[in-house]
């Protein structure tokens, strides 16, 4: 009998929690989230990426892998430190509590963050503020550069505007000598932007202040907090523009080749990411000192880190840069050992869930089986085909599982249960309904007991599914723009009753 630990909780990003200011916040829902975890015995909340997002609003597509996003940060919080009045936050737009309208938000808040930001510096010009002091030594790595590069980013954004141009990316857009990063060049951006580049440092430390002090409630209450490394980063972010040399790209900073999968479940011309890809002699040559600095900065916001696309590591799959989809891509080797094992030397066995789905080879479970990684159960694919599934073979069903897996009833990238369930063949509903001994009239609870009741050792449940909300609850659909990311959750939707309902599950089942 095995005597290690089982353990559960819930997805939802922060973006997605209630209040009044448009977005989810850090501020008292963030914590009244984290009650309704330890009300239902939860043990882990699972965020998505934390960077301050851009084009699509999607969290994989950040502006730097290091920093936290501005949006999140609390209003009500600045308020009460007194960089805010309370009069500020009024005659905000008619904001739709159940959605995240991201333009709206950015427009509305973005102001407000910079007006506080503006009082904080000006009470501690020529003043010592330690921790602000100590936050900016402590993030020097990052920081300087995030900061540079999003006040320069936002001087283009007035000229691409002015010209009547949609935005455009440093790549393409910015003048040569600081889209190659000229120290002469950066060195007079810095001189002329100097103010906005501290303000934008100033909303990283409430970024971070806030985050650690939520994280460490959660610890407090028994819950960790699982977040998300996408193996690529963005190409209109500070960490390409910053990190030339590790990227594959010409001389004047275009990819030669960007990311996407093959045709899969998601799409039929796969799926074209166009993330700039990596060059891993470079990075190896370094000593993998770009990742060593990426997973310690991670491991100080969260407390169990979620590869994205793992498989990436084992090997890639590289498209032309220009190619209008991802169907003539080719699979590229990566140096996914050596890294791991550097990754062990240098900081130790670490708390890692590889997310290992997709086309998975036997190097790819090897990889993730040599360091012990859990890898992914989703449920929605155990049902996909009934004639498939009738033979028990399918590795999603939960009856093939081993326990060094995480198992979800479906991930951000997929539908809701009851979202799939209702687009599903007859044949497929009636086979999952047999397999979870389901019910129509709370659809989702069939297959959440099901992953709570599996030998899986993490099981996690999107909120969504707890809510068991139809399709219009989707958090992202792959392969497309607009309407994504922006599902939140309504106010007093997380109450005592599904706590309760949740917790009792959890108990029966050990977690």
């Amino acid at each position: 009998m095995s005597t290690k630990r089982r353990f559960s909780g819930v997805l939802m990003h922060p973006t997605s929690l209630p209040g009044a200011h448009g977005i989810g916040e850090l501020g008292p829902e963030a914590y009244a989230f984290i009650d309704f975890l330890e009300k239902a015995g939860q043990t882990l909340w699972q965020v998505l990426p934390l960077g301050p997002t851009g084009y699509g609003d999607s969290p994989y597509a950040s502006f730097s892998t290091f920093a936290g996003n501005p949006l999140l940060i609390s209003l009500d919080a600045l308020v009460k430190s007194g960089d805010l009045q309370a009069a500020d936050l009024k005659g905000a737009p008619a904001f739709d509590p159940a959605v995240v309208d991201y333009g709206w938000v950015q427009f509305w808040k973005a102001p407000l963050l910079e007006k506080a930001a503006r009082s904080f510096l000006s009470k501690v010009h020529g003043k010592p503020h330690a921790e602000f002091e100590a936050f900016q030594k402590a993030e020097a790595a990052w920081l300087d550069d995030f900061a540079v590069f999003m006040a320069v980013k936002d001087e283009y954004q007035k000229k691409a505007e002015a010209e009547k141009l949609d935005g455009k990316m440093w790549s393409n857009y910015w003048d040569l000598d600081i889209r190659l990063k000229k120290p002469e060049s950066v060195k007079s951006w810095k001189a002329k932007l100097g103010d906005k580049i501290e303000v934008k440092k100033v909303l990283q430390f409430w970024f971070f202040q806030q985050w650690i002090a939520l994280k460490s409630y959660a610890n407090k209450k028994g819950i960790k907090i699982i977040g998300d490394i996408p193996i690529f980063v963005a190409a209109d972010s500070v960490d390409v523009w910053a990190n030339r040399a590790f990227f594959q790209l010409d001389a004047q900073g275009q990819p030669l080749v960007v990311a996407g999968v093959p045709p899969d479940y998601f799409s039929a011309t796969g799926q074209l990411w166009g993330n700039p890809l990596y060059d891993w002699e470079a990075l190896k040559a370094d000593g993998f000192r770009w990742w060593l600095g990426r997973i310690k900065a991670t491991l100080k916001l969260v407390d169990i880190i979620r590869v994205d696309h793992f498989r990436g590591f084992e090997a890639y799959w590289e498209v032309p840069f220009g190619a209008p989809n991802a169907i003539a891509g080719r699979w590229v080797k990566a140096p996914g050992m050596d890294l791991f094992h550097t990754i062990r030397k240098e900081l130790g066995t670490l708390p890692i869930l590889a997310e290992d789905l997709g086309v998975i080879t036997p190097e790819v479970e090897l990889l993730r089986d040599t360091f012990g990684f859990p890898g992914m159960k989703i449920l929605q694919f155990a049902f996909d085909s009934a004639e498939a599934g009738a033979s028990g073979d399918n590795p999603f069903l939960p009856h093939n599982y081993h326990d060094n897996c995480v198992v979800y009833t479906g991930s951000h990238d997929n539908d809701t249960m009851r979202g799939w369930f209702e687009a599903a063949t007859q044949a497929d509903q009636n086979y999952a309904l047999s397999y979870v001994d389901g019910h129509l009239e709370d659809l989702s609870w069939g297959f959440i007991r099901a992953a709570l009741a599996s030998v899986a050792r993490y099981a996690v449940i999107p909120a969504q599914d707890l809510l068991n909300l139809p399709k219009a609850a989707r958090m992202n659909t792959p392969s497309t723009l607009g309407g994504n990311w922006a599902w939140r959750v309504k106010a007093g939707d997380l109450g005592k009753a599904l706590a309760q309902q949740l917790g009792a599950l959890t108990k029966l089942y050990g977690r």
